[in-house]
């Protein structure tokens, strides 16, 4: 079996950090496509939400930047020389885990407000996940600050559409 460079490693990690944050996308997607029809263009909205076709490309730049992100983190992990491996290596794969965590809530949201229709649960479930992202991108910061400053864009548009959940949630209860 051929042996990877480190060059065609660090390609791989690259290829599957961008793949798990749109991968997420995709199931997200799906329950969105399950439940957007009748029932969400019946719903009040308020005044700041903004149009339909703002979403697809918001969310296609924020995977962007969060496969980057979570790149940045596992390379320096697999960059680490065996001999120092011990702290920091810890550090990595705890910042991958919640960054995994955090994407798992990512798409959980969908399937609450669009696919079982609660936007009231979507609104508790999105506090969970904005805390996740708070915390993953701490810890992106210490392995690498580029990493954190690379989640800042998520961070600010879960703020956002948390309050826009809870304003939808509001406005038809």
């Amino acid at each position: 079996m051929p042996v990877l460079t480190e060059g065609s490693r660090r390609l791989l990690r690259l290829v599957i950090s961008l793949a798990l944050p749109f991968g997420a996308g995709a199931l997200g997607g799906w329950a969105t496509a399950q439940g957007v029809g009748d029932w969400y263009l019946t719903l009040e909205k308020p005044p700041f939400n903004p149009p339909a076709w703002v979403f697809g490309p918001a969310w296609t730049f924020l995977y962007i930047l969060m496969g980057l992100a979570f790149f940045l983190v596992w390379d320096k992990g697999a960059s680490e020389p065996e001999g120092h491996r011990g702290r920091g290596l810890s550090g990595v794969r705890v910042a991958m885990a919640l960054f995994g965590v955090q994407l798992a809530l990512n798409a959980l949201w969908s399937f609450l407000f669009f696919w079982a229709q609660a936007p009231g649960w979507a609104f508790a479930e999105i506090l969970l996940l904005w805390v996740a992202i708070a915390v993953t991108m701490v810890l992106f910061f210490r392995q690498r600050p580029l990493a954190g400053l690379l989640m800042t864009p998520y961070l600010a548009w879960v703020t956002f559409a948390a309050v826009l959940n809870f304003s939808i949630w509001t406005l038809n209860a």
